[in-house]
């Protein structure tokens, strides 16, 4: 494999976290004089909506990725001929008050309610970039997100984690490195919590069959434990359900005539979502099916954890 890496050096305005009362300063940040200067690596810079900056990848076949630096959230996956896989809600809102809702959002350092604000933090602050580069041909980019004071007041631990994401003609692959940086262990949750776009009543999901399952459904305090004794799970209503020690790999018929093989190494768990009523003006339009880590993964000094995906057309 051929890997050319370059170290990008962005403006300080590009500080990975940032507390929530700053972030508004950093809109409109001028992103012109970075465009271009990777195109041959197929990574440009550009502003995205609300003026946030964002990373556009492009394949040599045309297909395309954007990753915004707020939340290293990747909120598109267009194919050479236009279609995206991937949706954002209408509701969401590119202003950093809010995650941006869709695409594929971190869940870190928690997943779900807990201790400290659902999901975590990863998702509402702004990484930084780290690397770009060509991997056999195709463009590539790692971003990066370090803990500061505002993660540190409702998370105490220093930590570093790193985000490389690679585009090629017919996959979008993702790697995450969580370290410990700290002089203590800590523990956490995470996920991918990915959407996908689909037409809701034609979505099957294979290759769950024997997970066991916490149901959330009817009651998302007190999930129902049991075991998936389906081939394929459908959508027939509302859905919010946990699998643990899940495969490698799942098979997603997304209803529109897309199938995704869904592979990942050391994501043990996976989710699946779609809220149904609960968002009249969306559901049927989409579909999360998440790679995650329910059970804690707990960390020493020095120590890293480190999970892939890829999402590919078959």
């Amino acid at each position: 494999m051929s890997i050319s890496c370059m170290k990008i050096a962005l403006p300080a305005q590009y500080s990975p976290c940032v507390r929530p009362a700053n972030r508004q300063r950093y809109r409109g940040v001028a992103v012109a004089s970075l465009r271009g200067d990777f195109a041959t690596l197929g990574v440009s810079f550009t502003e995205g909506e609300g003026s946030l900056p964002k990373v556009v990848l492009t394949s040599p076949s045309g297909s395309e990725a954007d990753v915004y630096l707020y939340g290293g959230c990747i909120t598109s996956w267009r194919l050479a001929n236009g279609k995206d896989l991937l949706f954002v809600r209408p509701d969401a809102v590119f202003n950093k008050k809010k995650p941006i809702s869709g695409g594929i959002p971190h869940c870190f350092p928690q997943f779900g309610p807990g201790p400290i604000q659902q999901h975590g933090f990863a998702r509402n602050v702004d990484w930084s970039v780290f690397d770009s580069e060509s991997v056999e041909g195709n463009p590539g980019v790692t971003l990066e997100l370090k803990d500061d004071s505002y993660s540190r007041s409702m998370w105490d631990f220093s930590f570093h984690a790193l985000y490389k994401i690679i585009l090629s003609e017919r996959s979008l692959s993702t790697e995450l490195i969580i370290k410990n940086t700290d002089k203590k262990p800590f523990s956490f949750t995470t996920a991918l919590h990915t959407y996908f776009n689909a037409s809701i009543s034609g979505v099957k999901v294979g290759g769950l069959k024997g997970c066991k399952t916490l149901n959330k459904d009817p009651d998302p305090t007190n999930p129902l434990e049991g075991v998936e004794e389906r081939d394929v799970v459908s959508f027939p209503g509302f859905v919010d359900c946990v699998y643990l020690d899940a495969p490698g790999e799942l098979n997603l018929d997304n209803g529109l005539g897309d199938n995704i093989l869904i592979s990942n190494t050391n994501w043990s768990d996976a989710v699946l979502w779609n809220p149904h009523l609960q968002m009249e003006a969306c559901y049927r339009d989409f579909v999360c099916v998440e790679n995650a880590k329910i059970r804690k993964v707990q960390l020493e000094p020095d120590q890293s954890w480190t999970a892939t995906q890829e999402l590919r057309i078959t």
